[in-house]
């Protein structure tokens, strides 16, 4: 098996559950490439120490030599040696997960992950003799401009190889000026270059045994094989965090929207049981393949075609089991006040607002104002002040953020339900992913413990002095909200008296 991407939450739970659930797979391949003055093995040898391998370490204490880290990257097309291409070659099954999943990424370089680096792994797919499955993983939300979002290809904004072949004449300074211009109806580089590297797999990956996987937002698993586990801040999880942390309190969000929000483990399910399906029904296809077109630059050429396009599946949760981001918030601060960490900034209170101007109002005063405040406090007692570069970071990420909270979509996801039919009983235990059984109220207990612990790195034995530190918290805030509003009330108190004092001199 050949994978390529990321040490993501993504990455992690399908190396976990594909070696515990098949104890039988020969090699298992990464593609992975060196990064700050580490190499692939070592890199991967410390992820190896995470809580969430200890069951595996358990049950199979000899599964690391399955493994087999393959040097490469993808930003500069499929950079791999002679030696590690030839091994690369005999993968029964393909997972391509690589991608710059940052919104605000350059066109450049997400283009050149996303899409070239999309082309190029399927133009070697092209080359395995054994292959019996490629999974591409993309988004739900590579269709955003669209609001109801079904389970097939949609014409792209622009043709792969046109956007591929613009990036070839343009040097950085002239593509960023006219970035917007390409992007068009599409909030950002991520979303954009997802929904041409669609266009990529259905024209590259043509006669090969494929699918597509499109997951919408990913948070901490479920069940497997920790309940909670999440090794990072994207999306909902930095909200749930910042605002337990008692750092962000105002959100631009529609409460009433839903949120098309699914546990890491039901989507890792989904994509293991759409290669069982693929390399079944599909499996080896059988004499040569038939050579590529060559590359139209027109996106005209990217037409879809249903009846030869690859199966689609929307991993999401809001066809079968729907929550509002309210709810979501709301669960969230329940069972949060039952586990506060002991690294709390400031007690819990927290907003979701529609309207950008009482979110903008929030802002000022339950962000900024207090940096300024703790800010200067810090430099007179001769300390780094860090809370207003805390809140840059904070409202770049909920500024980048607030097009998917504040909007709603619809999906189909009839494959899905109809992959899960096909499963057997012992099957359906191993591969969960019928989100119809989640309970969210339950899962949520789980969730927070699961941020407290892998994310904040806080352990559970410290509950009662976390609570000590929150009852000091709570104390402190309502004694600078009952201040606020004493103030308040003098102010208007000494506004009505000049008005009066005003009248009655007359």
């Amino acid at each position: 098996m050949l994978k390529s991407g990321k040490f993501s939450e993504n990455f992690l739970t399908v190396w976990e559950l594909f070696n515990r659930t098949c104890p039988k797979v020969g090699k298992l391949y990464l593609i992975m490439r060196a990064k700050k003055g580490k190499s692939s093995d070592e890199r991967f040898k410390e992820h190896f120490e995470d809580p969430l391998y200890d069951r595996l370490k358990e049950e199979q204490p000899n599964f690391a030599g399955k493994v087999v880290m393959v040097e490469g990257q993808l930003d500069k097309g499929l950079e791999l040696s002679p030696e590690n291409r030839e091994l690369l070659r005999n993968s029964h099954v393909v997972f391509h997960s690589a991608a710059t999943v940052r919104f605000d990424e350059k066109l450049r370089l997400a283009v050149n992950i996303n899409v070239r680096g999309t082309k190029d792994i399927l133009l070697f797919a092209r080359e395995m003799p054994n292959l019996k499955a490629f999974v591409h993983i993309g988004t739900a939300f590579s269709q955003c401009v669209t609001k109801f979002i079904d389970e097939i290809f949609y014409k792209p904004p622009i043709g792969s190889d046109e956007l591929l072949t613009l990036l070839d004449i343009l040097d950085d300074e002239t593509l960023e000026s006219i970035t917007p211009t390409i992007l068009g109806k599409w909030p950002n580089t991520y979303a954009f270059t997802k929904t041409v590297a669609e266009d990529t797999v259905r024209k590259y990956g043509r006669d090969l045994p494929l699918c597509i996987v499109r997951p919408s937002i990913m948070i901490a698993t479920a069940k497997e094989p920790i309940p909670g586990w999440i090794n990072n801040l994207y999306g909902p999880t930095g909200v749930v965090l910042g605002a337990g942390m008692g750092l962000l309190h105002t959100l631009h969000c529609d409460a009433k929207n839903v949120a098309d929000i699914i546990p890491a483990d039901y989507v890792i399910n989904n994509i293991l049981a759409a290669a069982w399906d693929i390399g079944k029904n599909q499996g080896k296809i059988g004499g040569p393949l038939k050579p590529l077109p060559p590359p139209v630059l027109s996106s005209k050429a990217s037409e879809p075609n249903p009846a030869e396009d690859p199966p689609i599946y929307n991993s999401v949760s809001s066809c079968q089991n729907s929550i509002t981001w309210g709810e979501f918030m709301k669960y969230n601060e329940i069972y949060g006040m039952e586990v506060p960490s002991k690294m709390v900034f400031w007690y819990y209170f927290f907003h979701l607002h529609p309207n950008i101007w009482v979110h903008n109002f929030y802002v000022v005063f339950t962000h900024l104002l207090p940096a300024i405040i703790f800010d200067t406090v810090a430099r007179l007692t001769g300390r780094e002040p860090v809370l207003w570069k805390a809140y840059k970071k904070i409202h770049k990420f909920s500024g980048v953020i607030s097009y998917f909270s504040t909007q709603q979509w619809s999906f189909r996801n009839d494959n899905v339900i109809k992959l899960w039919d096909k499963l057997s009983e012992i099957d359906r235990k191993l591969f969960y992913f019928n989100l119809s059984d989640l309970i969210w109220r339950d899962y949520y207990y789980y969730h927070i413990r699961g941020l407290r612990v892998f994310v904040v790195k806080d352990p559970l034995d410290t509950i009662e002095e976390g609570k000590k530190r929150y009852r000091l918290l709570r104390w402190a805030h309502y004694t600078v909200v009952s201040l606020v509003y004493l103030f308040q009330a003098w102010l208007a108190y000494r506004i009505l008296y000049f008005f009066f004092s005003l009248i009655m001199s007359f």
